[in-house]
């Protein structure tokens, strides 16, 4: 768990701005659920035989005895918020949610115990226009906050049904071949076999290469859904890769499954990922429902952006202030040029002039405003040009009348 600078804070706010505005225009609301929830809402939701729900969870008992988990991911959430404030008795909801998320994994390059989410939640839509709706807002996000070699991987993961005949052809055949398993995978095939087609491991991911594929046990009405959606992101023109082994690792998925990677760290890292989830509402207590949604981790994102992303976080103006009369003025003065929109930092030092112009040159204001005991009793205000270029033909300082608000402001605008 770290700490997020405020030399670090502005990419962040560049993507949650960026995320922000895509919601908006595609009439998403925002929602904010705790962090605390009883555990029984994620060992229903994502599966007890889930790494998340078997090594991964920070639980623990509350002074009543009741057994709490901070969350490890946002939809098991937001879907009981939806059921308890019975949100989806008004028909097709769409909602964006973000924060923190915790896990207790091992810490690696953009992934950390705690952890923070952007993701959509979609209820009531069941058409796969909307699978491709939800893709295409991932992908465009993505795209506008200028990441590179973007790849959508694709699966469908079909019905229930289809998952339980996949389930007894997949584990029929690995355990003939159990030996050349990892380890890990030989105690996925009691658990959770479907988890072994996500297996990190070289000799299993080439043994996978031959094992039965799910499509071959999907049912003609979820072979033609998968059909239709790869049409609609083809209409899109959003490229894609169809990946049988991508499987996702919560137990709730169902039909559409993806991934939106990037080289851009080296190895190919997920950014995206999400899918269907049509029986989770109803399992959590609350009528037949569809679902879809999808997460982006915002520490891997903000590692993969550049310079560009970066907000500027300079002020307008550096108030650079000396004196009894001149210290007070400058207070007033910063108030009033805050209340006209300008970003202006206040040096509350009370050091020499020369060290305060120091600081004002560090900070990458192009303004510095000098206030004085002289200014003062001139009824004058002097602004000085910062990093002023050589060949510039702007007078590098300029005098304005204090009780002119108008002009002051207008020149540190310009």
């Amino acid at each position: 768990m770290v700490d997020i600078l405020p030399s670090q804070i502005q990419r962040w706010q560049a993507v949650e701005l960026a995320a922000r505005e895509h919601f908006y225009r595609s009439g998403f609301q925002e929602i904010r659920t705790p962090l605390l929830e009883v555990t029984e809402l994620f060992s229903r939701s994502i599966g007890e035989a889930t790494d998340v729900v078997s090594k991964e969870m920070y639980t623990f008992s509350d002074r009543g005895d009741r057994s709490c988990t901070l969350r490890p991911e946002g939809t098991a959430s937001v879907v009981r918020s939806v059921i308890e404030h019975g949100l989806l008795n008004q028909g097709q909801q769409r909602f964006w949610y973000s924060g923190p998320m915790f896990r207790y994994e091992r810490p690696q390059a953009g992934r950390l115990r705690q952890f923070h989410q952007i993701g959509v939640e979609c209820f009531g839509m069941n058409s796969p226009r909307c699978d491709v709706e939800v893709v295409a807002m991932a992908w465009d996000l993505l795209n506008s906050l200028g990441l590179r070699n973007l790849v959508l991987e694709l699966n469908s993961l079909g019905t229930i049904e289809d998952r339980k005949n996949y389930r007894t052809k997949l584990v029929d055949w690995l355990q003939d071949r159990c030996e050349d398993l990892d380890a890990d995978s030989q105690q996925r095939l009691q658990t959770n076999p479907l988890r072994i087609l996500d297996s990190k491991d070289l000799n299993t991911q080439a043994l996978l290469r031959d094992a039965p594929k799910l499509e071959g046990s999907l049912c003609n009405e979820s072979a033609t859904r998968f059909a239709d959606l790869q049409q609609a992101l083809e209409a899109l023109q959003i490229p894609f890769n169809i990946n049988p082994r991508l499987v996702r690792g919560l137990d709730y998925y169902c039909h559409t499954a993806f991934e939106i990677t990037s080289d851009q760290l080296g190895a190919q890292a997920t950014v995206c990922g999400g899918g269907r989830y049509d029986g989770l509402v109803e399992q959590l207590g609350g009528s037949t429902t569809s679902g879809i949604g999808w997460a982006i981790g915002m520490e891997r994102l903000v590692m993969l952006l550049d310079d560009s992303m970066k907000g500027s976080s300079s002020p307008d103006a550096y108030l650079v202030n000396r004196g009894k009369h001149g210290e007070t003025q400058a207070l007033v003065l910063a108030r009033e040029l805050r209340a006209s929109g300008l970003a202006v930092e206040l040096d509350g030092s009370g050091s020499t002039l020369g060290k305060q112009f120091k600081r004002a040159d560090r900070c990458g204001a192009p303004w510095a405003i000098v206030l004085g005991d002289d200014e003062v009793n001139s009824g004058q205000v002097r602004l000085k040009r910062l990093h002023l270029d050589k060949d510039s033909s702007s007078a590098s300082e300029v005098l304005v009348s204090s009780s002119d608000l108008d002009e002051l402001v207008a020149l540190l605008r310009s």
